[in-house]
């Protein structure tokens, strides 16, 4: 696990099996939750356990949000609250809902 600068918020459970990567100026809001893997295997084909996260630089993670295996969040995105996140969200945008989608693009956010 990787972590650089900022700040995580209370009652966040972060589970790195394999690798996890926070950025630097990263934002963790509280009741978030990181995992890398599925910790059990699902017997059928293609099925991949444990995949790597990365969360890039200047990133907001709302309050309850739930990141899983295999995520990568680009630079500058900000994560809306209560969101999950099972698939890549690109850099400088804002991504809401359960899965997370991109609501709004070109986004900018500071401390």
């Amino acid at each position: 696990m990787e972590v650089g600068s900022g700040f995580i918020n209370v009652n966040c459970h972060i589970v790195c099996f394999e690798k996890i990567k926070i950025g630097n100026n990263v934002a963790i809001a509280d009741s978030v939750r990181i995992r890398d893997s599925d910790n059990h295997q699902i017997l059928s084909s293609g099925h991949i356990k444990t995949q790597p996260v990365e969360i890039g630089d200047n990133v907001w993670i709302g309050i309850g949000v739930t990141i899983l295996k295999g995520v990568t969040i680009g630079e500058g995105a900000v994560i809306a609250a209560g969101s999950v996140v099972a698939s890549d969200i690109p850099p400088r945008c804002l991504a809401a809902g359960t899965p997370a989608r991109v609501i709004k693009t070109d986004i900018e956010w500071e401390l």
